[in-house]
């Protein structure tokens, strides 16, 4: 389940966004100021970040600089009411790699999001696969050897993110920031808990699981099951 970053100062038109992106299986954070979207960007990571343009306090301009200029690569999709085509180069030029004008279909805001997330994703199908596990983020199925395995929704969410970065080693610290909920008060134990329930519903009965665990640095996903 990806993680979203909405920083958007219209409360009904925000909470429209997160309904309709949480109902397509997305897992939305959502503030409407610059000053807490900046902090949420340092201190967490999300899959996409959508950015409306204009913020009571700072532009989404000015938050997009700084967050490029600290080293940012998450995807952003800027949203406006601007529809000229100078805006909207100044925006991408600015660090957007997608731009939608307002008013939007809900629909097409989905399919932008998909997009942005494809174009870091590992699989151009879409498909995350790992040994026998296969994880599909649209319709939030795994199977293992083509047999159904029933996850709850932070392990689905634990086990999409390793699968997307398979060459990457995370602490259990690194994880807690990326898979759950800034808000959330859970600790780094919450995650040990996850992975270990995690691994009796995705392991065969062998000593080696689908998840490595790397002592004294981290997990990743195990070299021996990346195609």
């Amino acid at each position: 389940m990806s993680k979203i970053l909405l920083v958007e100062d219209d409360p009904l038109f925000a909470q429209m966004i997160v309904d309709y992106l949480s109902a397509q299986q997305f897992r939305v954070e959502l503030t409407d100021n610059g000053k807490d979207a900046q902090n949420l960007l340092r201190d967490f990571q999300y899959e996409v970040v959508i950015l409306d343009w204009g913020l009571p306090d700072m532009s989404g301009i000015e938050i997009l600089r700084d967050f490029r200029g600290r080293g940012g690569i998450t995807p952003v999709l800027m949203l406006t009411g601007r529809d000229k085509v100078e805006e909207k180069e100044h925006g991408l030029d600015s660090g957007a790699d997608d731009y939608l004008t307002k008013p939007f279909n809900m629909r097409e805001l989905t399919a932008r999001v998909r997009a942005l997330i494809r174009r870091t994703g590992p699989s151009p199908t879409g498909i995350l696969t790992a040994g026998a596990i296969a994880l599909n983020p649209t319709t939030h199925v795994v199977t293992k050897n083509g047999e159904e395995v029933r996850l709850l929704p932070k392990e689905f969410s634990l086990l999409e993110y390793l699968m997307r970065h398979p060459n990457q080693v995370f602490t259990a610290e690194m994880l807690l920031d990326r898979v759950w909920n800034s808000e959330s008060d859970a600790g780094t134990e919450a995650v040990r808990t996850c992975l270990k329930r995690l691994r009796k519903k995705i392991d065969d009965d062998t000593e080696e699981s689908l998840i490595q665990t790397l002592h004294g640095v981290g997990y990743k996903i195990n070299p021996k099951f990346v195609s």
